[in-house]
Protein backbone atom coordinates (compact mmCIF):
# COMPACT_ATOMS: atom_id res chain seq x y z
CA UNK A 1 0.00 0.00 0.00
CA UNK A 2 1.49 3.34 -0.76
CA UNK A 3 0.92 5.48 2.06
CA UNK A 4 3.43 8.77 0.18
CA UNK A 5 0.20 10.28 -1.03
CA UNK A 6 -2.26 10.38 1.92
CA UNK A 7 0.66 11.25 4.00
CA UNK A 8 1.52 14.00 1.18
CA UNK A 9 -2.26 15.31 1.80
CA UNK A 10 -2.30 15.52 5.24
CA UNK A 11 0.63 17.78 5.16
CA UNK A 12 -0.64 20.01 2.54
CA UNK A 13 -4.20 20.45 4.24
CA UNK A 14 -2.61 21.18 7.36
CA UNK A 15 -0.15 23.75 5.79
CA UNK A 16 -3.78 25.41 4.63
CA UNK A 17 -5.67 25.16 7.82
CA UNK A 18 -2.72 26.88 9.69
CA UNK A 19 -2.89 30.00 7.03
CA UNK A 20 -6.36 31.12 9.13
CA UNK A 21 -4.91 31.34 12.26
CA UNK A 22 -5.14 34.55 14.73
CA UNK A 23 -2.44 35.25 17.38
CA UNK A 24 -2.67 34.22 21.06
CA UNK A 25 -4.74 35.43 23.49
CA UNK A 26 -6.27 37.64 20.18
CA UNK A 27 -10.03 38.04 19.28
CA UNK A 28 -11.69 38.39 16.27
CA UNK A 29 -14.74 41.55 16.92
CA UNK A 30 -18.42 40.00 16.93
CA UNK A 31 -21.56 40.83 16.08
CA UNK A 32 -19.61 41.94 12.32
CA UNK A 33 -21.80 42.80 9.51
CA UNK A 34 -20.04 42.41 6.23
CA UNK A 35 -21.93 44.66 4.04
CA UNK A 36 -21.30 47.65 6.87
CA UNK A 37 -17.12 46.63 6.17
CA UNK A 38 -17.81 47.18 2.37
CA UNK A 39 -15.75 49.97 0.95
CA UNK A 40 -13.08 51.60 0.62
CA UNK A 41 -10.26 51.81 3.72
CA UNK A 42 -7.29 53.61 4.00
CA UNK A 43 -4.33 52.00 5.33
CA UNK A 44 -3.21 54.25 7.94
CA UNK A 45 0.17 52.34 9.27
CA UNK A 46 1.34 48.50 8.71
CA UNK A 47 3.78 45.95 9.20
CA UNK A 48 6.06 46.03 6.49
CA UNK A 49 6.35 42.83 3.94
CA UNK A 50 7.43 42.57 0.28
CA UNK A 51 3.74 42.73 -1.08
CA UNK A 52 3.81 45.90 0.04
CA UNK A 53 7.51 47.34 0.27
CA UNK A 54 7.76 50.71 -0.78
CA UNK A 55 3.99 51.77 -1.62
CA UNK A 56 2.40 54.89 -0.14
CA UNK A 57 -1.42 55.86 -0.86
CA UNK A 58 -2.32 52.33 0.24
CA UNK A 59 -5.87 51.57 0.21
CA UNK A 60 -8.00 48.58 0.16
CA UNK A 61 -11.37 48.06 -1.18
CA UNK A 62 -14.04 45.41 -0.54
CA UNK A 63 -17.04 44.62 -2.40
CA UNK A 64 -20.01 41.57 -1.22
CA UNK A 65 -20.15 38.93 -4.07
CA UNK A 66 -23.34 37.36 -5.15
CA UNK A 67 -21.79 33.73 -3.50
CA UNK A 68 -21.21 35.80 -0.13
CA UNK A 69 -17.44 36.23 -0.48
CA UNK A 70 -15.42 39.15 -0.63
CA UNK A 71 -13.71 40.73 -3.27
CA UNK A 72 -10.57 42.39 -2.32
CA UNK A 73 -8.61 45.02 -4.34
CA UNK A 74 -6.06 46.51 -2.76
CA UNK A 75 -3.85 49.65 -4.43
CA UNK A 76 -0.69 51.96 -3.73
CA UNK A 77 1.86 53.94 -5.13
CA UNK A 78 5.34 52.36 -5.29
CA UNK A 79 7.15 55.68 -4.82
CA UNK A 80 10.89 54.68 -5.98
CA UNK A 81 9.45 53.49 -9.40
CA UNK A 82 6.76 55.67 -9.11
CA UNK A 83 4.64 53.25 -10.69
CA UNK A 84 0.36 52.11 -9.05
CA UNK A 85 0.33 48.73 -7.90
CA UNK A 86 -2.78 46.68 -7.83
CA UNK A 87 -3.84 42.99 -6.10
CA UNK A 88 -6.87 41.75 -6.67
CA UNK A 89 -8.22 38.50 -4.34
CA UNK A 90 -11.04 37.07 -2.69
CA UNK A 91 -12.14 36.87 1.01
CA UNK A 92 -14.15 33.58 2.35
CA UNK A 93 -15.15 33.63 6.00
CA UNK A 94 -13.06 31.20 8.29
CA UNK A 95 -16.37 30.91 10.91
CA UNK A 96 -19.38 32.14 11.22
CA UNK A 97 -20.32 35.21 9.56
CA UNK A 98 -21.13 37.80 12.17
CA UNK A 99 -17.25 37.33 13.39
CA UNK A 100 -14.26 38.91 12.07
CA UNK A 101 -12.48 36.45 10.38
CA UNK A 102 -11.75 35.58 7.37
CA UNK A 103 -9.25 34.12 5.25
CA UNK A 104 -7.63 36.05 1.86
CA UNK A 105 -6.22 34.77 -1.18
CA UNK A 106 -4.26 36.65 -3.56
CA UNK A 107 -2.61 33.62 -5.07
CA UNK A 108 -5.17 31.18 -5.17
CA UNK A 109 -5.45 27.93 -3.68
CA UNK A 110 -3.35 30.03 -0.68
CA UNK A 111 -5.19 32.09 1.71
CA UNK A 112 -4.30 34.03 4.30
CA UNK A 113 -5.59 35.60 7.92
CA UNK A 114 -7.40 38.43 7.89
CA UNK A 115 -8.53 38.76 11.60
CA UNK A 116 -10.28 42.27 12.27
CA UNK A 117 -9.67 42.73 16.22
CA UNK A 118 -10.77 45.96 16.88
CA UNK A 119 -13.74 48.05 14.74
CA UNK A 120 -15.82 50.94 15.86
CA UNK A 121 -19.06 50.75 15.79
CA UNK A 122 -19.68 53.32 12.91
CA UNK A 123 -17.45 50.49 10.93
CA UNK A 124 -14.62 54.17 10.38
CA UNK A 125 -11.56 52.28 12.06
CA UNK A 126 -9.98 48.99 12.20
CA UNK A 127 -7.35 46.85 13.29
CA UNK A 128 -6.40 43.78 11.45
CA UNK A 129 -4.06 41.26 12.40
CA UNK A 130 -2.58 37.53 10.56
CA UNK A 131 -1.83 34.52 12.19
CA UNK A 132 0.69 35.76 13.76
CA UNK A 133 2.61 38.45 14.94
CA UNK A 134 3.77 39.27 11.36
CA UNK A 135 0.94 41.18 10.21
CA UNK A 136 -0.87 44.11 11.11
CA UNK A 137 -2.92 47.42 9.85
CA UNK A 138 -4.50 50.15 11.07
CA UNK A 139 -7.66 51.13 8.50
CA UNK A 140 -9.30 54.19 8.36
CA UNK A 141 -12.11 54.98 6.11
CA UNK A 142 -10.28 58.55 5.52
CA UNK A 143 -6.80 59.46 4.98
CA UNK A 144 -6.38 60.04 8.98
CA UNK A 145 -6.75 58.60 11.87
CA UNK A 146 -8.03 60.46 14.94
CA UNK A 147 -5.24 60.20 18.15
CA UNK A 148 -7.34 58.83 20.64
CA UNK A 149 -8.59 55.89 18.05
CA UNK A 150 -4.97 55.41 16.80
CA UNK A 151 -3.66 55.35 20.50
CA UNK A 152 -6.65 52.65 21.45
CA UNK A 153 -5.06 50.16 18.65
CA UNK A 154 -1.70 50.97 19.50
CA UNK A 155 -2.39 49.83 23.44
CA UNK A 156 -4.47 46.87 22.28
CA UNK A 157 -1.49 45.41 20.31
CA UNK A 158 1.26 46.10 22.35
CA UNK A 159 -0.72 44.51 25.40
CA UNK A 160 -0.92 41.37 22.28
CA UNK A 161 2.46 41.51 22.25
CA UNK A 162 2.82 42.81 18.60
CA UNK A 163 6.16 45.20 18.32
CA UNK A 164 4.53 48.57 17.17
CA UNK A 165 8.10 50.33 17.03
CA UNK A 166 7.86 48.59 13.59
CA UNK A 167 5.10 50.06 12.08
CA UNK A 168 4.99 51.77 8.90
CA UNK A 169 3.31 55.26 8.47
CA UNK A 170 1.55 55.40 5.52
CA UNK A 171 1.79 58.56 3.06
CA UNK A 172 -1.66 59.44 1.89
CA UNK A 173 -0.61 62.59 -0.79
Amino acid sequence: MNLKFPFIAIIMISLFASCTGIPKNATAVKNFEVEKYMGRWYEIARFDFRFERNLDNTTAEYTLNENQTVGVLNQGHDYIKDTWKSAKGIAKFVGPKDEGRLKVSFFRPFYGSYNIIALDKDYKYALVVGKNKKYMWILSRTKTIPDDVKNNYLDLAKKLDFDIDKLVWVNHD
